[in-house]
């Protein structure tokens, strides 16, 4: 087996495609169709770059380190997974509950004071699927979809917090504010950047956050109310409009963690 750093690190996703000191071999889901020495190369590199959700379960399996690591593309997009996760390691977490069935959603006006939010559990980014819940109309119209309801207490903010782990480091931070008559934080929603200084603390939960839960290419969402912070969820398939913000090539900046061995 090559020594690292004796041929280009490797990578599957097309992340990091424009670096051309990079090999990026392009997803295959059938493994076969991926060349003897391309099948090679994989399974002698020291860690697989982007191996995509398919490929990281299967490294995994095989003991074959990643980045993003394997819990990284778990916790994806799954909002439940990452609350029950919280609850778990005792991270603070707005009061949050999932209801299923028809049984346990008639419950829920009993444990949750109006207003509070519902959000589409699975699937959902950039705001979409968010909910504030007035009135038990608002939540009818909410139950009317299939699936869980995913319930969390609200907390009344007009910004939150934007911070970037990659590997271990914080790379960016900034606050998000909501645009006028709107709850909504997301860019895509209306929300505004600011670069105004992050409190320390909420620094310092970003990191733990994602040291305790395995994750090391994310952006952390941190909400303060009432001098007390709170993680709101991890987003694994962040915006780079932050970076473009703050005169950050976000390209180069991941190939450069990469080749200098930083993740």
């Amino acid at each position: 087996m090559k020594k690292e750093g004796e041929h280009k690190p490797i990578a599957i996703g097309a992340r990091l495609k424009k670096c051309p000191q990079i090999h990026t071999m392009g997803f295959k889901p059938n493994f076969s169709n991926y060349s003897p020495e391309e099948q090679k190369q994989l399974f002698g590199a020291h860690r697989i770059y982007y191996p995509t959700a398919f490929y990281a379960d299967l490294f995994n399996a095989m003991g074959k380190k990643t980045f993003p690591s394997y819990h990284t593309y778990k916790f994806a997009q799954d909002k439940i997974k990452q609350t029950a996760l919280f609850q778990m390691l005792d991270l603070p977490h707005p009061r949050t509950k999932v209801f299923y069935g028809p049984r346990q959603k008639k419950c829920i006006l009993k444990e949750f004071d109006l207003p509070f939010i519902a959000k589409i559990p699975r699937g959902s980014a950039r705001g979409i699927g968010v909910y504030l819940i007035q009135t038990s109309g608002d939540l009818n119209t909410y139950l009317d979809r299939r699936g869980p309801a995913y319930i969390q207490e609200y907390l009344p903010i007009d910004r939150d917090m934007r911070i970037i782990v990659i590997g271990r480091q914080i790379v960016l931070g900034f606050w998000r504010i909501a645009g006028k008559g709107n709850f909504k934080t997301n860019l895509s929603q209306g929300g505004k950047i600011n670069f105004d200084p992050l409190p320390k603390q909420a620094l310092a939960l970003a990191l733990l956050t994602a040291e305790k839960c395995g994750w090391d290419d994310v952006g952390i969402d941190i909400i303060q109310s009432e001098n007390r912070l709170y993680v709101l969820e991890g987003n694994m398939k962040y915006g780079t409009k932050g970076f473009q913000k703050a005169g950050i090539d976000y390209r180069k900046l991941l190939c450069s963690l990469i080749l200098n061995n930083r993740v």
